[in-house]
């Protein structure tokens, strides 16, 4: 896996909205993120931006006056990554204890149950 960026939790919602819309105006994010939570403050959302691009999770184009947005990090990569960090971090990298957690805190629907199973059942085979 290439070097890929810490994105912290707030910043993940940055990116979200850029996996998901493309590229993207400091406008375009700010209204993205403002509608589904009042909380975010433009003035965040462009200090976010501006960390992403030094960490070079994302890039931009100038058009006309504004900026365009769109990730570098590719986002299965970050997935990943983050998922690797949580394991380590929470689990001291042992994934039996992590998925007992969840299948024992959480409430699964009947087809996720399936699902887990085929997951373990295809992992298993040769």
């Amino acid at each position: 896996m290439k070097n890929i960026p810490k994105i912290s939790e707030a910043e993940w919602e940055v990116m979200k909205v850029l996996w998901a819309k493309g590229p993207c105006s400091a406008r375009d994010i700010i209204l993205a993120l403002t509608q589904g939570d009042p909380d975010w403050h433009p003035k965040t959302v462009k200090t976010f931006l501006g960390r992403l691009v030094a960490k070079k999770a994302i890039a931009f184009e100038r058009e006309g006056r504004a900026y365009l947005y769109h990730p570098l990090a590719n986002r299965a990569e970050c997935v990943s990554k983050a998922s690797e960090n949580f394991l380590k971090r929470v689990f001291d990298g042992a994934l039996r204890p992590m998925l007992a957690h969840f299948v024992e805190n959480r409430k699964l629907s009947a087809s996720e149950i399936r699902e887990l199973r085929r997951l373990l059942e295809q992992k298993g085979e040769p």
